[in-house]
């Protein structure tokens, strides 16, 4: 199979998965490995695409939108996980459901020596945070994973944060202009 299409598949599914899960608010910093979902949400009457300046100004999006009974979904880096530390204690003081999707650097082939420390410490600082980490590595995990991610958050009522490994997104690499 041609790589770039199995990447467009699991893309879809995610933005699919997101859809067909009742979400009607994605919230981004923009990033190479949501650029999938971002542009399907902006075309998508259906929902409502909201840039953000800094990924913890999204953490409060989300909760607004469950207080006005609508579900949010969260897209960021690994890097802006660091961002939110914070803010992650509104989520568990007034108990809101979370979905976050977060690509990850500082993995697989990181060119950028910068990006290494916050993607190990991702993982470690979402639980220290009370948010339940569920990873995907490969295309055919990614559809099954968001599902179960989305309905643990929406329907359990559970923080939940979907780390999408480098290696499923790609090999970045430096382009010199």
């Amino acid at each position: 199979m041609d790589p770039t299409a199995a990447s467009a598949d699991w893309q879809e599914a995610i933005f699919n998965t997101l859809k067909h899960g009742g979400v009607r608010q994605i919230a981004y910093v923009p990033d190479a490995g949501h650029a999938h979902a971002i542009r399907r949400a902006a075309a998508d009457p259906d929902i409502e695409d909201v840039v953000l300046t800094t990924e913890e100004e999204g953490v409060a999006l989300c909760a607004g939108a469950w207080l006005g009974g609508q579900r949010a979904v969260l897209l960021m880096q690994s890097s802006g996980v660091g961002n939110c530390v914070n803010m992650f204690s509104l989520l568990a003081a007034a108990d809101f459901p979370f979905l976050a999707l977060v690509t990850m650097r500082g993995e697989y082939a990181e060119f950028n020596r910068w990006q290494a420390p916050m993607g190990q410490a991702t993982p470690a600082a979402l639980e220290l945070m009370g948010i339940h980490v569920m990873r995907a590595s490969r295309p055919d995990e990614v559809e099954p994973i968001v599902g179960a991610a989305l309905d643990a958050a929406f329907e359990g009522g559970e923080r939940v944060a979907v780390l999408l490994s480098q290696s499923l997104i790609g090999r970045k690499q430096w382009v010199a202009r």
